[in-house]
């Protein structure tokens, strides 16, 4: 199979907040949001400031050490000895001062969940390869962050195959990470099984998923292993973020969110700004952090002098919830607010690539990271794609449309294909013309025998010119009926690139395409994976 790439840009697309457009055009307001623009320059100066800013890299390789000496016991059957060196070479990395991290985040979905799952990784890949290039006196390890404290089973829990919905079922609470692969779990995967089996390539993956969701094992564990198994060969390294020794290192911030509530105050100003010309992406609220404790993340909320973890029936006072946190900071979670100077406080990060939410709300928080002197990295919009198979690419190049066609909305497609299809002429413009100028005559001499007829008259022509737009409407449909199984293709081809009205990476599993082409699919993005000028990527699928 051939891979062929179209890149166009995103404003094209009309499905891009205007936030995000500017920003990565450079117009507008949108650069003041952040410190560095997504620009070699940017990156050199980010590298330069950044060691300004102090890592706790010891505690960070141990626990990544810890974490990877767990995950070869516990994966033999996956344990490929060239990917765990990669990987541990990148860890041991982590150590030197000129070694920055380039990361994505993103929930364990079960399964990977959406497409844009794979797309957010493998950006960060190919990122971290291209900056090594461009600065090869630092090193630039790529990191998938596990957003594994997220409790949104409904979203998490949940993968499209085939444009069919599966929901996994579980009675257990609290964050996602934490939970454990259970009989509801295993009966998805075996729903997916049979999906796999029939698929020219879908043995190999169907094996990786088997050994990583075994029932007992944390979702968090599940999804290293399947990460690992996966994006292992390219040297991705995955963080595990719920520790209590990572969190320990944020005590400080956690504690001065605690008693001062500086979250909320930091980016009021910022958000003001933001809501004069942009829309503003999240509230916040006073206290930004949750309580995480066996099957609870219950967000806590200062009520007079009380330190309430809501809908828990927990409460302290403001003495023993800072002796709660010193003692177990693993029972502390950032919100949306605070999760990002959490990541960035643990990790020598110099790049954060995310979707245009993620970087819409992101772009509140400058003022946050000054607060608590922690580094504000460089925001990277992350590469966006759609796929077409052969039938598909076949189908629309016979209807004679661009690939950026794909984006107009439906009816315009169908006046432009119907348009282009007819010899006669559709349009009766030239008659309105000719009728109004026709009208403006009759106008001039009526005025001249009674100046009350000239309204009468001109009320005729707006008449006239309704009913000749209302023919040239049905004139359309005549023609529309003529050409309907052409229409229809229009209209399937649409429905199955933007599944539920929505992009295809927002809702379709990676298990469809890799299931049909293999690793090759995977490569192919990879590939086509722009680094500092982000992209949307069509690759249309032909045979050789």
């Amino acid at each position: 199979m051939k891979f062929n790439a179209t890149q166009i840009s995103y404003r094209s697309t009309g499905l891009f907040s205007a936030l995000i457009n500017d920003y990565i055009e450079t117009k507008g307001t949108a650069q003041s949001f952040v410190n560095y623009a997504a620009s070699k320059e940017g990156y050199k100066k980010a590298i330069e400031q950044r060691a300004s800013f102090p890592t706790n890299r010891k505690v960070l390789v141990e626990v990544l050490q810890n974490q990877y000496t767990q995950l070869a016991k516990d994966v033999n059957s996956l344990n490929n000895k060239e990917a765990f060196k990669l990987v541990n070479d990148n860890v041991n990395l982590l150590l030197k001062e000129n070694t920055f991290t380039v990361t994505t985040a993103h929930q364990p979905n079960i399964f990977t969940g959406p497409l844009y799952f794979f797309y957010k990784i493998l950006h960060t890949i190919q990122l971290a390869a291209e900056l090594k290039k461009q600065f090869p006196q630092h090193n630039f390890v790529p990191v998938y962050y596990m957003g594994s404290e997220d409790a949104d089973l409904q979203e998490v829990g949940s993968y499209n195959l085939a444009g069919e919905a599966y929901q996994w079922n579980t009675k257990q609470k609290g964050a996602i990470g934490r939970m454990k692969v259970d009989d509801e779990l295993i009966k998805l995967l075996q729903n997916l099984e049979g999906y796999w089996l029939v698929q020219p390539a879908g043995k190999e993956a169907l094996e990786v998923l088997k050994q990583a969701y075994q029932k007992g094992k944390t979702i968090s564990e599940a999804t290293l292993a399947l990460v690992h198994a996966f994006f292992g060969k390219y040297g991705l390294v995955v963080l595990q973020p719920d520790n209590a020794q990572l969190k320990a290192v944020f005590v400080d911030v956690m504690e001065k969110e605690l008693r001062t509530g500086f979250s909320q105050k930091a980016i009021q100003p910022t958000k003001e700004k933001l809501a004069s010309t942009y829309h503003v992406q999240s509230d916040g609220r006073d206290l930004n952090l949750f309580y995480l404790k066996e099957n609870t993340r219950a967000r806590i909320d200062k009520q007079g002098a009380s330190y309430i973890v809501v809908d828990a029936n927990i409460s302290f006072t403001e003495e023993e919830i800072v002796k709660e946190l010193h003692a177990h900071p693993d029972r502390f979670s950032p919100n949306v607010i605070l999760r990002g100077v959490y990541q960035e406080t643990i990790l020598p990060g110099i790049a954060f690539i995310g979707g245009g939410g993620e970087l819409a709300y992101w772009m509140e928080l400058k003022n946050v990271f000054n607060e608590v002197k922690v580094h504000y990295p460089i925001l990277q919009l992350r590469n966006s794609f759609m796929f077409m198979n052969e039938k598909q690419t076949a189908h629309w190049n016979s209807l004679g449309f661009s690939l950026e066609d794909l984006f107009k909305p439906m009816l315009e497609l169908e006046l432009d294909y119907v348009k282009n299809q007819t010899k006669e002429n559709l349009a009766l413009t030239n008659h309105i013309a000719s009728l109004n100028d026709l009208y403006a005559s009759i106008q001039q001499d009526v005025i001249k025998i009674d100046t009350s007829l000239g309204d009468h008259t001109k009320n005729l022509s707006v008449q006239a010119q309704k009913k000749l737009a209302l023919l040239e409407k049905k004139m359309i449909r005549a023609e529309k009926r003529k050409q309907q199984t052409s229409i229809d293709r229009i209209k399937a081809i649409k429905g199955s690139l933007f599944p539920k009205n929505s992009l295809q990476e927002r809702v379709e599993n990676f298990s469809e395409w890799v299931g049909s082409y293999g690793w090759d699919w995977v490569e192919a993005v990879l590939e086509n994976s722009t680094t500092l000028n982000p992209s949307f990527t069509i690759i249309t699928i032909t045979k050789e």
